[in-house]
């Protein structure tokens, strides 16, 4: 194992749910976090990298020595806090209820390459009655909204055909390409995947159901057949989510969803942001990922800006 493999091991060890406090070696820092310092060999961009494909796109919270303002304890200050203004660079990552550092830090006359993973505080702890469904599911994962990205929703529903459902469309505009607790991953127009662009794959899979008699999918038929399922998301595990499209008011549309045998349908009567909360936080939901982890995240496939 090279040491840039050791140095993932112990990171992704860390970050595991149930690990224990986190309390580290180096002198005069306090709980709460593990530095983990790698040799002069492992290049910044190289474990950066490698973090990435494991964890999503980072958050840039220091470039050039310069602090972002913003960062609350929400976003990523833990991973500044045993630095003070030796900070040069820090990308932010979250896991469950870890954050995960990586950058670099002045010591004496030099910069050095570090990785970190230092506790996370519970982001929904002080979710206000009343919340939003989107802004619930922006509360647990604790995302940070100014990563919005605009969608042209005209241009998309023109070519699928249909309106779709509003408190969907924020939440691609909010959280863009990505997937919540590493597992359930939107399908949104531009994704950097064409199987997770909605349009794209809502072409595709019209064209393959229609020339294969859709029996997959039975006893429903697949959009732009009327009233047909129209996918919006899928699993690592292959769990496949979509609309059922019978009524005209697209935030009307119930949420169908099936395992990988397409053998069997669950039906679930509400908004897609909400079916996205509910699994995030309901033990007893079909496809939790509460039954994993007790805090969430949403982890971010585009590059930041």
């Amino acid at each position: 194992m090279t040491e840039q493999e050791e140095l993932l091991a112990a990171v992704h060890r860390l970050a595991w749910p149930n690990t224990g406090k986190l309390e580290c070696d180096e002198v005069g820092h306090l709980s709460g976090h593990v530095c983990l310092a790698p040799s002069d060999e492992n290049n910044l961009s190289a474990l950066r990298e490698a973090l990435s494909g494991r964890y999503g796109q980072p958050r840039n919270l220091a470039m050039g020595g310069y602090v972002d303002p913003t960062v609350t304890d929400r976003t990523g200050l833990p991973l500044l806090t045993p630095f003070g203004e030796r900070i040069v660079q820090m990308g932010a990552w979250t896991y469950g209820g870890r954050w995960i550092g990586c950058g670099t830090v002045r010591f004496g006359n030099s910069v050095r390459t570090l990785a970190l993973v230092a506790e996370r505080e519970d982001p929904a702890a002080d979710l206000a009655e009343g919340t939003s469904w989107v802004d619930a599911v922006v509360a647990v994962t604790g995302w940070d909204t100014t990563r919005a990205r605009p969608v042209d929703w005209a241009a998309a529903e023109a070519r699928i055909g249909t309106a779709l459902p509003s408190d969907y469309k924020r939440l691609a505009e909010v959280f863009g390409f990505g997937a919540f607790d590493g597992y359930l991953q939107l399908h949104l127009p531009g994704a950097g995947a064409t199987s997770c662009d909605i349009v794209l794959h809502a072409e595709w899979l019209g064209e393959w159901a229609g020339a294969h008699s859709g029996e997959l999918w039975k006893p429903y038929e697949v959009y732009p057949a009327p009233g047909g399922l129209l996918q919006w998301a899928a699993s690592e595990t292959a769990d496949q989510f979509y609309w059922l499209t019978e009524d005209p008011d697209p935030d009307k549309w119930p949420v169908l969803a099936s395992d990988e045998t397409r053998n069997s349908w669950q039906r679930f009567d509400g908004t897609t942001a909400e079916f996205v909360h509910r699994m995030l936080t309901d033990r007893q939901h079909p496809f939790s990922t509460a039954c994993y982890f007790d805090t969430h995240w949403f982890e971010s496939y585009e590059s930041e800006g």
